[in-house]
Order: structure tokens, then sequence, then C-alpha cells
């Protein structure tokens, strides 16, 4: 049987929520290893001047904890 966490990572980026994201899993990858999947729990932005000029998302990251 497989042991599996899961953490909870905010993540941003100017370029858009899939950038986000995928600095989500570049962040946690430097101290996780074995990671499984990626669940985008919810997605923000903040605007500035009628743009948008920060993407957000919050996600939860799954990965095989080794015995």
């Amino acid at each position: 049987m497989a042991v599996l966490k899961v953490v909870e990572i905010l993540a941003n980026s100017k370029v858009g929520w899939e950038d986000a994201a995928n600095n989500a899993v570049k962040e946690a990858s430097k101290s996780i290893k074995n990671i499984a999947s990626l669940y985008v729990q919810e997605q923000s932005a903040v605007v500035n001047d009628r743009k948008i000029v920060e993407y957000r998302t919050n996600v939860k990251i799954t990965f095989e904890v080794k015995r």
C-alpha cells in the first residue's frame, strides 16, 4: 500500500494561472520528491488600472512517501 501526502501551496505569476501552477510544482519539487499530481483548488488575480497584473492559484500537491 502506498502512503500519499497532500500539501497546499499558494503560487503566483505575472503570465497566467497555468504558469502559477507550474511555479508551484517547480518550488515544491525543491524539497518534495515523488510528486504525483496537482489539484488546482482556487484561482484569483490582482487587478491594477483595469488590467490583471498578477495571477494567483491555490493548489494541492500530492506526493508519495517512500518508506
